[in-house]
Formats: structure tokens, sequence, C-alpha cells
């Protein structure tokens, strides 16, 4: 019982920052375009000017930011792509649910996808895809809850976690794709009921995990996570954001980046899942400088 109260006030109260992190603000995104919605897979460039979007339906979206005093205050962006398949047609409509997204710094696109597991890389975002293979744990994934989280750290290597780990004692496996298979050596600890839905190696190469929290009640809850990555795995966990249910939408794309007064931003994009009740938005935070 005191675990539940405990709970309910944390999910209750306002949302708890931690003290290296300032709220930006946040930009409610409207496109009259068949399909817009439903993202859960961001990517921004290194000045955070551009970024790239997937959603749910297997599109992909490029498009540029405009901000005002820091702050993103409009949006123009590309009509929505169906991404191809390994045959260079249209993915077809029981292999379209997108839900990761990484770009390495030759402009390759690698997208991981649910119900059917697996993970494909794209050349451009309208070209073939080309399949990276599988691990034999992806085969044991629930039809939902799939490999949500994609990142590449500086040297090009690829990282992937699914969405749950099988139990809320257990932690959440980290697939490793190297030298063209996938290893699983590394792991994250599961801490409640948050699960993972998106990720990325910011500027000082460190791993920023976007997790979520839903109760019916109330909403969508975020917490970021950033940890240091070494040949031994994951270290040095720090909470850098927890908010209560409702404070944003069903944010599931993160990306990481520097402006240019040096200042680290993560950009996180919404979920809406099609539904009139919820939006698309990107919401901004920043890293607070560093005292000399």
């Amino acid at each position: 019982m005191k675990a539940l109260l405990a709970w309910l006030i944390i999910a209750l109260a306002s949302p708890v920052y931690g003290d290296e992190l300032i709220y930006l603000g946040r930009f409610t995104w409207n496109e009259d375009q068949d399909y817009f919605g439903g993202f859960s897979g961001l990517e921004v460039s290194a000045d955070g000017e551009n970024f790239t979007v997937i959603s749910d339906k297997g599109r992909i979206l490029t498009g540029k930011f405009s901000r005002t005093e820091g702050v993103i205050s409009a949006v123009k962006s590309s009509p929505l792509t169906l991404l191809k398949d390994t045959k260079g047609v249209p993915v077809a409509r029981y292999q379209i649910d997108s839900e990761g997204l990484a770009i390495d710094n030759a402009g390759g696109i690698f997208v991981s996808f649910e119900s059917q597991h697996r993970v494909w890389k794209y050349p451009a975002k309208n070209g073939k895809a080309k399949a990276l293979g599988e691990h034999p744990d992806f085969r044991s994934f629930q039809n939902n809850s799939g490999l949500e989280a994609l990142a590449i750290d500086e040297n090009g290597l690829l990282y992937a976690v699914p969405e749950r780990s099988g139990d809320i004692a257990k932690p959440f496996p980290v697939y490793l794709y190297k030298n063209g298979a996938w290893q699983q050596h590394f792991s994250i600890r599961r801490d409640g009921p948050f699960l993972p839905v998106g990720a990325d190696f910011g500027p000082d190469g460190r791993f920023y995990l976007l997790e979520r929290d839903f109760v019916w009640y109330g909403g969508f809850a975020s917490r970021i996570r950033v940890f240091d990555v070494t040949e031994e795995g994951f270290s040095n966990e720090k909470t850098l954001l927890v908010t209560s249910f409702g404070t944003h939408d069903n944010l599931e794309g993160i990306a990481v980046w520097q402006d240019a007064n040096g200042q680290t931003r993560l950009t996180m994009v919404s979920d809406d899942n099609f539904n009139l009740l919820q939006q698309t938005e990107f919401v901004e935070y920043a890293l607070t400088p560093v005292a000399d």
C-alpha cells in the first residue's frame, strides 16, 4: 500500500525536472496530408534545423524548423513517403509498423519495425531497403512490443532496445549490430513501469533513453535517462526528467543535438496514434550549461 501511495503521489504531482534540465517549449504540428500523424521516430540534424520522422504507417517525412528566440515557431515539411521493402516496392500493409529511427553520418537511414520484428537500412528515404538480419530473440517479442528505440554512436555502431523486457524486474536487453550481425551483451536496468520508446547518442557521447508510461485516467508520462556506454556496458545512470501524466502527449521519438551556443538540446515528437483526442507535438528541453 505504501508503494502504491508513493507512486500515485508521483503520478499526480507536477513535472519533476533534474537539476541539469530546462524546459524550452512545445509546438503543435498539423499538416493537411493523408496518413499524417503516428510519429514514433525522430532524427534532427547537427545544427537543429532539419529533421526526419517516421510514422506507425510506414511513412517517412523530412522537414525544417523555424525558431523564434530559440523556440520552435513553425515547421515546413515534405510530403509523407511510403517506405519501400527489400524488393523496392512500397512496403505491404502487414509490414508497415515502423517504430525506431536512426541516421548515420553517411546519411544511411535505419528503421525498426514491429509485428514482423526487423531492422531495415535505406540509402535514402525513397530507396530500396536492405535487411540487417535478426537476432534469435526477435522472434520471441510480443506483436506490438518490438524494437522501439534505435541509436547510432560516433563509431557508427547501431543499438536497438525493445519496448518490453518480459518482466518488471528484468532488465531491458540492448542489441548491437556489429560486423554484420546482431549481438546482445548489454542491458539497461528496468525501473518501474516506464517502457523504452526512443533513444539517441548526444554530442557528449552519452546514450539518452526516452521512456513512457500510461494510465487511462491521466494520459502519458515521460522519463529521460542518460548513460555512459563503454565496452563493459551501460553505467553512470542519471534521470534527467520525469513528468506527471498529461504534461505532454505520447512522446516517442527523441533527438539530441547542440545549438550554436554550445547548449545540448533534447527534441522530442509525440505519436498521436491517429486519435482525434491526441495531438502531434514537438517538445524541447535543454541541459543546463556546466559552470566553469
